[in-house]
């Protein structure tokens, strides 16, 4: 029973997507409806029976293989490579995310896009996303886990652009394909050191192999554990290859939910937490995923601050919240990364609906300093939000919380660590507590400066979501995740004993200093009538919009070289020694050509020369 429940789990939302696919407009709403969210509630509801029987059984592990894929020859024999799952309380973990929070979108999905033209065609592409996340997080070997990286990553592509006829939208599409593909590449190059290393490709013998066959600082270990970063960093959007996802928020609030908040931008830290084999092989680049985690936590805060456009907060906000998540791998927090790669996906989510109906409501409307005043017009939206961003900040008692402090409280004493990377932990939880309230001043308090009426959605399903989400969001900190038998530690313990008395609680202060210099620092935003409030325009300012420069960097660096580069080579040097190869081949057909004449006295004269010459060449 739970071996075909198992095996089924990606194919219901894969037969959906087929069904959306080949019968497309031939479907009403209320089928393509049916079809797209009932596939999802099948895999929710068949996840949470597995993950209920995986932890009743006492292997706490469940395998099951479809079919035979092919078998490579490597270094210590021959290995097989299956269509093969593989369960264990991580994958039980993702598995719930993904199916669960990812029927909630769906849900939601169903009615933001209820009047699109090419609506089955979208619920279509959100279907597939799931098959290849679930495909991603269950895959026993790497050649399979890879298959689901590069289709989320086509997904990706496909829903950021599905409203393909505004440009921004295409361009943001393949923005995003293009530079999460430098990181794929540096993955794929690590797999192909890693079977070459060891040999193996399915995910426990690598473990097991790395483990008995390299030591701790072992040169392999560290290439093959920094190319692995290389594509988690890319596809979790940290530094350096974070510029795609503040521009994918072109794409439906959807789909802004379910890839760029609950499950794509997560599949990095999933691999690290898969991989923690290798990565407590390489140390040093331990520190480089904890150096990476804090830089890209503090950047993505900063840039946070000042944006205009309320998806670009939440998108900073995400990058922001994925650093914590590298912060905890880096420091060897493995179980307290999960744990908040779960309890964001729940709150991030429900911010990310909740923008999408106050979007709706203000007929598309996503600039902040058009909006204002909508807690009174909008209460149930505007207490939802409340919910979500004060979990976002992680105030006591809230899932937020619950896994931040379980990062701080690693973070101190950890050898991978330390004081420096603490601080940058708080300095981050201060940043994100002062942009929360500015977005929500922006936003909800002060005067109204919208000048349509508002389209209010009145739907129970639209609701149901956003409840049931925010329920999650508040009380998500009291699920208990068992992930020791997943985490092997091989590193040093950590000492505890010398930590300061004052860590705790300057980490449970630190929101509520950012709330109160919010409260005076944006009191204008709150109290206002000035319907003509606009965004700072100072050079700070306009630096910290943009991301920090780093779409004009690489538009320096790389771009514009390139392009000169193409300029100066547009009659392609290549191209023209193969059509040099061309030009001989027609030279000498020109040549043969001619020498059919159709006449006869050629034809004799011809072949008396090359009697000549045959015989002068076998005479000399």
């Amino acid at each position: 029973m739970s071996t075909t429940l198992l095996a089924a789990l990606p194919f219901y939302p894969l037969v959906s997507f087929l069904l959306l696919i080949i019968l497309g407009k031939r479907l009403s709403w209320q089928q393509a409806s049916w079809l797209s969210v009932g596939a999802m509630a099948l895999s929710a509801l068949s996840s949470g029976v597995l993950v209920y029987q995986l932890s009743q059984s006492d292997v706490h592990v469940l395998t099951v293989q479809l079919w035979s894929w092919f078998s490579l020859k490597g270094s210590t024999g021959i290995a097989d490579v299956n269509f093969a799952f593989y369960l264990d309380a991580l994958s039980s973990v993702m598995i719930c995310v993904v199916t669960g929070i990812g029927f909630l979108i769906h849900l939601f999905a169903a009615i933001y896009m209820k009047n699109d033209e090419n609506f089955s065609r979208f619920m279509a592409y959100m279907n597939l996303f799931i098959v290849a996340m679930l495909i991603l997080v269950l895959a026993d070997n790497l050649v399979l886990l890879y298959l689901g990286w590069e289709g989320v990553g086509l997904c990706s592509f496909l829903l950021i652009g599905f409203w393909y006829q505004e440009k921004d939208n295409v361009l943001a599409a393949r923005k995003a394909f293009i530079v999460t593909r430098i990181g794929d590449t540096a993955m794929a190059i690590g797999l192909f050191m890693l079977f070459k290393s060891l040999g193996q490709l399915n995910i426990v013998d690598v473990t097991q192999a790395a483990q008995v066959s390299w030591q701790v600082g072992n040169n392999d270990a560290y290439w093959i554990a920094l190319l692995l970063l290389g594509g988690a960093v890319g596809k979790s959007a940290q530094l350096p290859l974070q510029t795609w996802l503040p521009d994918a928020m072109a794409g439906p609030t959807p789909v802004s939910a379910l890839i760029h908040a609950a499950t794509m931008v997560t599949a990095g830290v999933y691999l690290i937490a898969r991989m923690h084999g290798v990565f407590l092989l390489a140390p040093e680049v331990m520190q480089y995923v904890a150096w990476i985690g804090a830089s890209t936590l503090l950047l993505a805060g900063a840039a946070a601050l000042v944006q205009t456009d309320i998806k670009r907060v939440l998108a900073y906000s995400t990058m922001s919240q994925i650093g914590y998540m590298m912060l905890a791998l880096g420091a060897g927090a493995w179980s307290a990364g999960v744990f908040h790669l779960m309890t964001h996906a729940f709150f991030k989510a429900l911010l990310f609906l909740t923008a999408g109906s106050v979007i709706l409501a203000l007929h598309h409307q996503q600039n902040l300093f058009k909006m204002g005043g909508l807690l009174k017009k909008l209460p149930v939206e505007s207490t939802l939000f409340i919910i979500g961003l004060i979990c976002l900040m992680a105030l006591p008692g809230t899932s937020g919380f619950f896994s931040k402090e379980a990062i701080i409280a690693e973070l101190w004493s950890s050898p991978t660590a330390g004081a420096g990377l603490w601080w940058c932990a708080i300095v981050g939880a201060l940043l994100t507590s002062i942009y929360s309230c500015r977005l929500f001043f922006l936003a909800f308090l002060g005067k109204q400066r919208f000048d349509t009426q508002l389209h209010i959605e009145k739907s129970k399903l639209l609701r149901m979501s956003l409840l049931i989400l925010a329920a999650l969001s508040l009380l998500g900190g009291l699920i208990s995740l068992d992930l020791q038998a997943v985490f092997t530690d091989m590193s040093a313990p950590v000492n505890k004993v010398n930590e300061p008395y004052w860590l705790h609680t300057v980490a449970i202060i630190t929101p509520f200093i950012g709330i109160t210099f919010s409260w005076f620092y944006f009191a204008r935003y709150r109290i206002t009538s000035n319907a003509e409030i606009k965004a700072s325009q100072s050079m700070l300012s306009q630096f910290l919009r943009s991301g920090l420069g780093f779409d004009a960097l690489y538009q320096w660096l790389l771009i514009k070289p390139y392009c000169f580069i193409a300029r100066l080579n547009r009659r392609d040097i290549v191209d023209q020694m193969i059509m040099l190869n061309a030009w001989y081949v027609r030279l000498w057909h020109d040549t043969l050509s001619t020498s059919q004449n159709g006449s006869l006295r050629w034809y004799a004269a011809a072949f008396g020369l090359a009697i000549v010459c045959l015989v002068g060449v076998v005479t000399l």
